[in-house]
């Protein structure tokens, strides 16, 4: 029997669950304009679980959620990798095989039977695309209505996947940071629950169900697991679900974490060095992790720095020739996000002993995005009208 409550991560103190908190009200007071979000809650556990089912370990029964398959994704070793790199326990985790192509189905879920069990209606979110995507297929599925503001440059796959779900979509002007705050605008003043990452706890939590997963298919914590990170958000859901897990007595420890960003996007590997967020403009080919304000910069941090993580960045051609890699030598076909990842394998595979069990969260389908693939490949310039034209 397990309960449930938030906690401060920045200040410990504790708080009753309730969709009307989403801060921590005390650090909540001290927040600076351009900087990541101070006093984000975490989900506190107590007790012992029935089973190790991810649903079992979140704090919303089982009837709130819908009928919709999200999770259980394939954690499996492409052989042709493994004889390429010499890593025989090399895994990758496709989350790009969720019902929207996305990882972001993972805090969606939740934050849908959250709504449900406390008759909310509406849902609110900013999202480079595929957080609002997810919320929006997600919410089709939960009979909630979806409030989606994008920044106008979110690539177009996302908008008409989004559209389709049927949510209600609003393109900001500038960038993901703009969409943030004019969603924030619209929560406080029209209502409905916001689903910022980071923002709403139920983000983080729903996403440490990777970790539960992984532990599962694998019988065991990998040594190490390789993450691409924008707002950091993905990056702690992890480490939740591993110190869950720990705090089970199920795993011996954490595993050594990675967290990869684009070096166009590198907030928080620049704070992992100074310790400060002097924010810059964000530019990458990986949208999903453009970020100028890692709105869960502070908790990342924290965590990489407790647990000895990790953080290191990598370049666009890096990016896409991760990208294309993967697609030729196993045919999973990632967004460059979901390549970044893997990128910071090849990164770090030098200082890695080949002994290592190593998983590689791939958090996005390459559909998402095609005109950055369209980068890194040559497509016919002419069309024939018989074989003798082929040369």
């Amino acid at each position: 029997m397990l309960t449930f409550n938030y906690k401060c991560s920045l200040c410990d103190t504790r708080y009753e669950i309730s969709p009307e908190l989403m801060l921590c009200p005390d650090c909540e007071a001290s927040q600076e304009i351009g900087q990541p979000l101070n006093g984000v809650l975490e989900v506190e556990l107590n007790g012992n679980p029935d089973s190790n089912d991810p649903l079992d370990l979140l704090p919303v029964e089982r009837k709130y959620f819908p009928d919709i398959p999200v999770g259980n994704t394939p954690l499996w070793s492409p052989e042709r990798l493994l004889g390429k790199h010499g890593f025989p326990e090399l895994f990758l985790k496709d989350d790009g095989l969720n019902p929207t192509g996305s990882f972001k189905d993972r805090a969606s879920f939740l934050v849908a039977a959250f709504a449900r069990k406390h008759d909310i209606n509406e849902v609110v979110v900013a999202s480079t695309g595929n957080a609002g995507s997810s919320m929006a297929g997600v919410g089709a599925a939960a009979g909630l209505k979806v409030k989606l503001f994008l920044p106008k440059t979110a690539p177009p796959a996302k908008m008409i996947q989004s559209l389709q779900y049927g949510a209600d979509l609003v393109l900001a002007e500038k960038n993901y940071d703009h969409a943030f705050s004019l969603s924030l605008q619209y929560s406080k003043i029209r209502g409905g629950m916001n689903r910022n990452t980071a923002y709403n706890p139920m983000t983080i939590e729903g996403k440490k169900t990777v970790s539960i997963e992984i532990f599962n298919q694998l019988g065991k914590a990998p040594d190490h697991v390789f993450v691409s990170a924008g707002d950091g958000v993905i990056l702690s859901g992890l480490y939740k679900g591993f110190r869950d897990l720990h705090q089970l007595k199920q795993i011996p420890g954490i595993p050594v974490i990675h967290a990869i960003q684009a070096s166009g996007s590198n907030a928080i590997c620049r704070a992992m060095d100074s310790g400060v967020y002097d924010l810059q403009n964000a530019q990458t080919v990986a949208d999903s992790i453009s970020v100028d304000t890692p709105s869960n910069g502070l908790l990342a941090v924290k965590n990489l720095k407790a647990y000895g993580g990790h953080c290191l960045t990598v370049t666009d051609e890096e990016i896409l020739s991760a990208q294309k890699e993967l697609s030729s030598d196993c045919g999973l076909f990632a967004e460059p996000a979901a390549a970044t990842a893997y990128a910071g394998f090849l990164k770090q595979k030098p200082f890695l002993e080949s002994s290592a069990s190593c998983v590689v969260l791939l958090t996005g389908n390459g559909l998402k995005d095609i005109n950055s693939a369209s980068k890194n490949v040559v497509t016919p310039d002419k069309a024939i009208n018989s074989l003798d034209e082929l040369t």
